[in-house]
């Protein structure tokens, strides 16, 4: 027990060496794993378009009725993983916004400030693309979604896309 402490207690402190170390790390390297972290969950995005598409080529009416009771199953639920990460995705962009307006306001005051806004544009427009094609794809599939959840879903995306216009 005495030795478990020990080894514990040098990890403990290994942790907050890193953690401490972590901090004065430059802003760059933070802002570059924060666009990583977007791509990431862009193409995870991306990719739960095309199962949507690939699962709809492939539901109903095809390969017999072995397939057709769990297809409109899972296309739901796909779809509301996709419109769940669709909005988590939103919402980085929406704190990158914010962020963007801070340092622009603190920039009256003297602070460095890159105005260079391509980067947040380019986030914003991939967005916007696999919205638009996450859309066609559940009003394509709203017959297998059913009259209550399809509103549901429409109102989720146009709350999105109104969130992204304003800001």
């Amino acid at each position: 027990l005495r030795l478990v402490t020990v080894v514990r207690a040098i990890l403990d402190g290994e942790k907050a060496a890193v953690l401490k170390r972590d901090h004065h790390l430059p802003l760059s390297f933070h802002r570059r794993q924060e666009e990583l972290k977007f791509s990431l969950g862009l193409q995870r995005l991306q990719h739960r378009v095309r199962e949507i598409q690939a699962l709809r080529d492939d539901g109903p009416g095809r390969d017999g009725a072995a397939q057709s009771p769990a297809a409109p199953k899972d296309l739901p639920t796909l779809i509301l993983e996709a419109v769940k990460e669709l909005e988590a995705a939103k919402q980085q962009v929406l704190k990158r916004i914010q962020i963007w307006k801070r340092q622009q306001q603190l920039a009256g005051n003297g602070t460095m400030f890159e105005e260079n806004l391509a980067p947040l544009q380019k986030r914003c427009e991939n967005l916007v693309e696999v919205y638009f094609q996450l859309q066609q794809q559940v009003m394509a599939a709203s017959t297998e979604l059913g009259p209550e959840l399809l509103p549901r879903l429409l109102e989720r995306f146009s709350e999105v896309l109104s969130s992204l216009v304003k800001r």
